[in-house]
């Protein structure tokens, strides 16, 4: 036997809740209903063991969802039922934690439970976007069309995230070669230098005196300098996630140069359109696809902006006018494109050429940003070396021309 937590409504319409023990969800649901509940939410209590305290840490790829939905929509377009395509799945998932959601998901839409209603008692896997989608797919009766549209949707986000990801991985690499040997000259070349300096005896040049000190400050006190750069991060990432935070950090973002913030604002564009274009198409109310766009965008400044549309939107305004206001997170190329969509009633299809412009766009962008840093970190790593080296033998010149 095991034990259920339900939620259920009487023929009055009042709400209720409790817990039953029963042998599985149908069999508990089927009581319920016999005592006059109509079960509106039902899940299994479940004691939890150390690998589901374990199972928290597990991480989902995008790109395992992506593959799992575009199977989903493939089984489902082909005959078979919804039920039987989510059994196919938990067997083939790898997984563990995509694996014990499609479990838990089956199981609910056993229970009698709506589709997009199981996926959202899942947060962590499934996104505001991905339930909203499929729900309004459900509703419309085009749930494979739907699942489509979700997996192009999540290969778009991948892709976008792929491109970034790798314009950063050459200029982390070398900015950590950069402090390693930075460190690595500090801790240990410049130690035996500075006995040798003592032994020339007289001052040393300022740039020698300062490396001497810094030397001497990783050495014997680089618990201030672990623990100043940890106090650091900390404040950091608590002023990063408060909400004031992370309407100035991304402000920020979108200003900084080297076209860096060119790139924060294109992916953020890129986003939003295809976002907004994609639930336009799947059916997802007006109101409710405004809303989720500017909680998925991944900017705060669109966020805010997007509240504003709603906000419009709600009392019989217009979509762009809000948006013209915010030029910081849309150029006047989007907001004269999606006013020509709003009066002709095209709104998706300019949605989707926005989105596949700035997609090239980022690309294009990270490439040349690419083609600056490679030779500015260059530049630096040289300089960092280049300026220990001279630190190191100025003294040495100074007492070569004395002896002259």
């Amino acid at each position: 036997m095991s034990t259920f937590a339900f939620k259920a409504l009487d023929f009055a319409g009042t709400p209720t809740r409790g817990e039953v023990e029963g042998e599985n969800k149908q069999a508990v649901a089927s009581a319920l209903r016999a005592k006059g509940l109509i079960v509106t939410d039902m899940e299994e209590l479940i004691p939890q063991s150390a690998s589901d305290l374990l199972s928290g840490f597990k991480k989902v790829k995008a790109a395992e969802i992506t593959i799992a939905t575009r199977q989903l929509s493939t089984m489902i377009s082909s005959g078979m039922s919804l039920l039987r395509s989510l059994y196919v799945l938990e067997e083939q998932t790898e997984n563990d934690k995509l694996k014990e959601t499609f479990v838990a998901v089956r199981k609910d839409v056993e229970a009698g439970m709506g589709f997009s209603v199981s996926l959202a008692k899942h947060p962590d896997v499934f996104n505001d976007l991905y339930v909203a989608m499929v729900a309004a797919g459900e509703t419309g009766g085009i749930l494979e069309s739907t699942l489509i549209r979700v997996s192009n949707q999540l290969e778009s986000d991948d892709n976008l995230r792929r491109q970034v990801r790798a314009a950063m991985v050459y200029p982390v690499m070398i900015g950590s070669f950069a402090m390693i040997v930075l460190f690595a000259l500090v801790a240990f070349l410049v130690p035996v230098f500075e006995g040798v300096f003592s032994d020339f005896g007289g001052e040393l040049p300022a740039i020698t005196q300062l490396t001497v000190a810094m030397s001497d400050f990783v050495r014997t006190k680089f618990y201030l300098l672990f623990g100043g750069i940890a106090l650091a991060i900390y404040i950091f990432r608590r002023w990063k996630n408060s909400e004031r935070g992370q309407v100035q950090w991304d402000t920020l973002k979108l200003k900084t140069p080297l076209k860096i913030g060119d790139i924060v604002q294109k992916v953020a564009l890129a986003r939003f359109s295809r976002t907004f274009s994609g639930l336009i198409a799947a059916g997802v109310p007006m109101l409710e696809a405004i809303e989720i766009t500017g909680r998925t965008s991944g900017n705060k400044v669109v966020e805010h902006a997007m509240d504003a549309v709603r906000e419009s939107v709600r009392t019989g305004g217009s979509i762009t006018a809000p948006m013209r206001e915010a030029p910081a997170a849309f150029p006047v190329m989007v907001t004269q494109m999606m006013g020509v969509g709003e009066e002709t009633g095209a709104m998706e299809t300019m949605l989707s050429k926005i989105a596949d412009f700035y997609e090239d766009q980022v690309a294009a962008a990270i490439k040349a940003l690419t083609s600056i840093l490679e030779p500015l970190m260059i530049i630096v790593v040289g300089a960092i070396v280049g300026f220990i080296v001279i630190a190191m033998y100025l003294p040495m010149f100074k007492v070569y021309d004395q002896i002259q």
